[in-house]
């Protein structure tokens, strides 16, 4: 019989013992590892949801600021209308006509009203009613013949709302029995 190299091993063949050594061991896990890795693991994670909670605290901080500067942005736009109105009547010098001037400046209030209107800014209604002290700022307190007690008599400066919430009390003059 010739020895051919590519001769096929016989199915019946053992392999020998050191063929089994040859193989690498995987030295079994002791459980102070186990618990080490898990622990780099947990720490791992742990450091990156505190840094991801923090680009989120960031990020929600600076759309919060921008959204602020351009709801100013939108009011400041609105009035600078009305401050061009005003300059321009600042610049004519008032003739003889007073009456046209007066005009003028009185387009340009009721501009400005319109613009807080639009905005929703409205006026508190104070004269004549009933002093309340949650839109009102008594500034004095007067016996007045021909008024109910706590009647607001006068309105020293108006005050205004914003939607439903009080943006600033009207300070008033009240009746005093």
């Amino acid at each position: 019989m010739t020895d051919e190299p590519n001769d096929p091993i016989p199915a019946d063949a053992a392999p020998s013992e050191g063929a089994a050594d040859a193989t690498p061991a995987i030295p079994a896990e002791s459980p102070t590892d186990a618990l080490q890795r898990e622990c780099e693991e947990l720490r791992d994670r742990w450091l990156r949801a505190t840094a991801e909670f923090d680009n989120y605290r960031k990020r929600t901080e600076r759309d919060r600021r921008e959204q602020a500067d351009r709801a100013v942005a939108d009011v400041l736009q609105e009035f600078l209308l009305v401050v061009d109105d005003f300059d321009r009547a600042v610049e004519t010098a008032p003739s003889d006509d007073m009456a046209a001037y007066r005009q003028g400046v009185g387009l340009i209030h009721a501009k400005l009203h319109d613009t807080l209107r639009k905005l929703g800014v409205t006026p508190i209604d104070a004269l004549g009613a009933d002093f309340n002290p949650e839109v009102h700022q008594a500034v004095v307190q007067e016996p007045a013949a021909g008024h109910r007690d706590q009647e607001v008599t006068a309105e020293l400066r108006k005050g205004y709302r914003l939607r439903d919430r009080l943006l600033r009390p009207s300070m008033v003059k009240v009746a005093k029995a």
